[in-house]
């Protein structure tokens, strides 16, 4: 059975794991950086509190961060009935681009859930908010559904108001669903990570709410180098696999961005990469396989970058990291960008074979989660058990709020 077979069967039932609600982290804690830490290096387990993470992370290591920025994406309306409509902004469809669209005055569309939507037939919905002192009226007109989501059409009036500070007025920070709780003022800063400002995420990239300025200058002081990239957090990051294999479930696509003197950085370094948070490493794997692509063909379209769900799988990997990385270095130079912008729909399970990452920082996550999967793969298919089990033996707390993995 080739490698793709292999991983398409993985039954998820194999990654599932006892985890009580009282375990769940509803809140982090009043000092994150004294969240336990547990570390799997060498196939030993040792527990540690995070303040320590510099000291335990190789003295000429280059941590990779995600500093994308949660928005307020949860919108609520109310009909004239009395009916409320939430609507879920995923990703932005009209300018497509999220720098853009957050500058945006008078009209957007976003690609979006809607809640309740049998309770709206038809028209526009309204509504009335305060930015700045001002009254705004905002609408929202449905339009192509698009699977399980809906194109909607925002417009609003007031000079100069963008669509950021109509995000910023109506909406609210869209916790995960798991915690089980409405959306607390407490977490318009607890979600956010310290080094967060790229607005685009629906979600935090949750291994990163641990640090703060403190930590991040004691790295400094140590001689670890740090180093930012950007993938906008989809609703997809919730989205339980449901199928019974791996192969029929298909993964969420997340847009990435990633600055041209890193790439030349990681092309040359001989620094062990270690990444914050799932999403750091699903950023720095595709672009192996986005310099893969190049390798072939070097005017390559945009589309024809794009990295697909199961392309690690049936490629054969015939050039080194530094090969591929230049490649993406080359193109950049060639079509005079400062950063490469793209999108990943990367897999990552136990089958998979790292190209980049030498390292991770992580939270406990979901059982039966392809983030799960992306961890197994990573600390080998019959470790993650033994170390989700010595978690819930030494009373870990799990999920977005919860305490930490550094895996070496």
């Amino acid at each position: 059975m080739n490698i793709l077979n292999q991983v398409r069967n993985l039954r998820i039932a194999d990654y599932n794991y006892p985890l009580p609600d009282e375990r769940i982290a509803k809140h982090p804690l009043a000092q994150r950086e004294q969240c336990k830490v547990l570390m799997f290096k060498d196939n030993a387990i040792e527990q540690h509190i995070f303040h320590e993470v510099p000291a335990l992370l190789p003295s000429n290591a280059l941590l990779v961060y995600n500093n994308t920025r949660v928005i307020n994406a949860r919108l609520r309306f109310r009909k004239a009935t009395g009916s409320q409509i939430e609507i879920f902004c995923l990703e932005p469809v009209a300018p497509r681009d999220y720098q853009l669209i957050f500058q945006t005055t008078h009209e957007c569309t976003w690609l979006c859930l809607v809640g309740n939507s049998k309770r709206w037939k038809s028209g526009p919905l309204t509504q009335q908010i305060d930015v700045d002192g001002n009254a705004i009226t905002i609408n929202a007109t449905r339009g192509e559904r698009r699977g399980n989501a809906f194109e909607i059409i925002f417009s609003w009036d007031g000079e100069d108001v963008t669509f950021a500070s109509v995000l910023e007025a109506l909406g609210e920070i869209p916790i995960p669903p798991y915690l089980n709780r409405d959306t607390e003022k407490s977490d318009l800063t607890d979600y956010q990570t310290v080094y967060s400002h790229i607005d685009g995420s629906v979600a935090a990239p949750t291994a990163g709410l641990h640090f703060t300025d403190e930590l991040l200058a004691e790295c400094d002081r140590r001689g670890i180098e740090r180093r930012e990239l950007t993938l906008h957090v989809g609703a997809g990051t919730f989205q339980p696999v449901k199928s019974d294999n791996i192969g029929d479930h298909a993964m969420h696509t997340e847009f990435i961005s990633v600055p041209r003197d890193l790439l030349a950085e990681l092309a040359t370094t001989n620094r062990p990469v270690i990444a914050v948070g799932t999403t750091s490493v699903r950023t720095l794997e595709s672009l192996y396989y986005i310099g893969q692509i190049l390798e072939a063909n070097p005017e390559a379209t945009e589309e024809e970058l794009r990295v697909t769900q199961w392309m690690p799988y049936t490629t054969p990997c015939e050039i080194t990291p530094q090969q591929a990385l230049q490649n993406i270095v080359d193109y950049l130079d060639c079509h005079n960008a400062s950063d490469y912008l793209g999108s990943t729909q990367l897999m990552i399970a136990p089958g998979y074979t790292y190209r980049i990452v030498k390292g991770m920082i992580t939270n406990f996550h979901q059982p039966q989660s392809t983030l799960l999967l992306l961890v197994a793969a990573f600390v080998g298919n019959d470790n993650w058990r033994t170390i989700y089990d010595y978690a819930l033996e030494h009373d870990f707390r799990f999920l977005s709020y919860g305490d930490a993995c550094l895996f070496l």
